[in-house]
């Protein structure tokens, strides 16, 4: 099987097991149909693979290809120290883990990165597809900066592969709409973002939603003192969004040119 191939099956896996769950242990009643958000995140996932089958014709080396392409230069500072692979994998994880949480944080507080990551937060649901609701030009500068620092480390490209799945699952599983137990909620985010800790950081408060910026381990956000609990306002009661906004982000057209709006 293709590197395609098996990032496919497990996305669809997750997606298909984590759908069936939010239909039975849904944690907040929603404010839109899913039908109309589904077909609006639907467009934007294959907007975001075309941009990305794109860049691979551009520059024909993406996150794994990259991870190749150092290898065989011998490039980065993992090829340089010759770690064993499961020495790679477990640093890859980490490393990069780490990077896509300080790029969730410099989206927040740079304005001009904010402007294109502000439609991921104008969804008023959150569920298991909110996890792909991203803008295709935040997935593109995305894109070079993990080509960026997988030439800088030089990681195995199965350490890459299994990263990019993990960062995939769990995503979808903590933009989930699902209620966890509190034992269970409070064992999971020790270690990985949950959907509770997750949802604070979409609440319409601005002082909850500039915290709680991981996206698969939650440690970041305790060691740099970015983490929040639980909402204010409850999960139940909690309103998700921006202050600002209405329907519209149900909308592809609305959604695509936010960017390019003075809100």
């Amino acid at each position: 099987m293709t590197e395609a191939t098996i990032r496919l099956s497990f996305f669809l896996g997750i997606l298909a097991i984590l759908i069936v769950a939010e239909f039975y242990l849904p944690r907040k009643q929603r404010v839109h149909p899913r039908q109309g958000r589904w077909i609006t995140h639907t467009v934007i996932t294959v907007l975001n693979t075309i941009t990305l089958n794109l860049m691979n014709i551009v520059m024909p080396l993406l996150a794994v290809g990259a991870a190749m392409d150092a290898a065989g230069k011998g490039w980065g500072l993992f090829n340089t120290l010759n770690l064993p692979l499961w020495a790679d994998i477990i640093l890859t994880i980490i490393i990069l883990d780490f990077v896509v949480w300080f790029q969730h944080l410099l989206s927040h507080k740079i304005p001009f990165l904010w402007r294109f990551h502000r439609m991921h937060h104008t969804d008023r649901d959150l569920d298991v597809t909110s996890a792909v609701r991203f803008h295709p030009i935040e997935i593109a500068y995305s894109m070079l900066l993990k080509i960026a620092v997988i030439y800088l480390l030089g990681p195995a490209a199965i350490a890459v592969i299994a990263f990019e799945i993990i960062l995939n699952g769990t995503a979808m599983f903590n933009h989930a709409n699902l209620k966890l137990s509190h034992g269970l909620d409070a064992l999971l985010r020790k270690i990985l973002v949950t959907p509770d800790m997750h949802r604070v950081h979409h609440s319409v408060h601005r002082d909850e939603h500039d915290t709680n910026f991981g996206f698969a381990m939650s440690i970041w956000d305790r060691i740099f003192g970015t983490y929040t609990a639980q909402p204010r306002d409850g999960h139940a009661d909690m309103k998700l969004g921006l202050h600002w906004q209405d329907d519209r982000p149900t909308k592809i057209t609305w959604s695509l040119l936010l960017p390019f709006r003075k809100n």
